[in-house]
């Protein structure tokens, strides 16, 4: 299980008995890791996993111990390769939709979780998997990782978000060039064009998403939230409309107990106590 040895006060997030296996969550110190847990298939997405992914994230979307989370995959070769296109292969009509929604389901509750989501990329990362790294709301990468939306080549399109979020990210034309193509590219390439954020050696990738985690775990919880919030939504409408939603974001957290100790704090120069209230 790669989850860091050096964090205290581990706890593993229990899940109902017939939803164990496929995915795992660990929790510890307000970092909360969901790991893809297939490692004989590449991690690809079924639909037992996918029902997995939903039933974790649910789990950790009202728990209030949970800061930031990580999602990775097991192994070092493969974040999530996709679909899984051998259990697609053997499905109808109707069940290939809904394994098609079960994805993009998931998808998006990733993306919406109120909590930052930080993915580290150990392994390639094809359509489905890519079009997951694309909600999370930060990217490490291993050297060893590839990126790619890989669906034209198979007569299909990305179906899960990756049309959409992927120009907003990376900017339009670069995102058409990839898509159309079905190119598959590298870390440091991903990096450069702005899909990923950090690049590490395999044996650094884990450790550089707890890094990052704990500098947001160390703010205030509420403001962690509210500012992934007015992000989030800001950026998809106007400049006057996106400063309403940050003055209302900025209205939640004004009577909370968190910004008072904030402000006691700073005035007795010590680290400040935050519990998110």
């Amino acid at each position: 299980m790669p989850f860091d040895p050096n964090i205290r006060n581990f706890r593993e997030v229990p899940l109902s008995e017939e939803k164990k296996g496929l995915v795992t969550v660990e929790l510890a110190e307000g970092i909360a890791t969901v790991t893809l847990n297939r490692l004989e298939a590449h991690n690809a997405l079924s639909v037992e996993m996918l029902e997995q992914f939903i039933d974790a994230l649910y789990s950790l979307k009202f728990d209030p111990e949970a800061r930031v989370i990580v999602v990775t995959g097991v192994g070092e070769k493969a974040f999530c390769a996709g679909a899984d296109l051998i259990q697609r292969g053997q499905m109808d009509m109707p069940q290939t939709r809904q394994h098609i929604n079960l994805i993009r389901t998931a998808v998006n509750e990733l993306e919406a979780m109120p909590q930052p989501v930080i993915a580290a990329v150990n392994g390639v990362a094809f359509g489905g998997g890519t079009e997951l790294t694309l909600a999370a709301d930060l990217r490490v990468a291993s050297i060893n990782a590839k990126f790619g939306l890989t669906e034209t080549a198979l007569a299909i399109i990305p179906g899960a978000g990756g049309t959409q979020r992927l120009p907003r990210l990376i900017g339009v034309a670069k995102a058409k060039e990839l898509i159309l193509t079905a190119r598959r590219i590298g870390a440091e390439e991903a990096e450069q064009i702005g899909l990923v954020n950090y690049v590490t050696s395999a044996g650094d990738l884990l450790p550089k998403a707890y890094e990052l985690a704990r500098e947001i775990t160390k703010n205030g919880p509420m403001a962690v939230r509210q500012a992934k919030l007015a992000i989030n939504k800001g950026v998809e409408v106007d400049l006057a409309t996106g400063l309403s939603i940050e003055q209302n974001a900025y209205e939640v957290i004004l009577p909370s107990q968190d910004r008072l100790e904030g402000l006691k704090a700073f005035k007795e120069k010590r680290p400040p106590v935050y519990k998110g209230e």
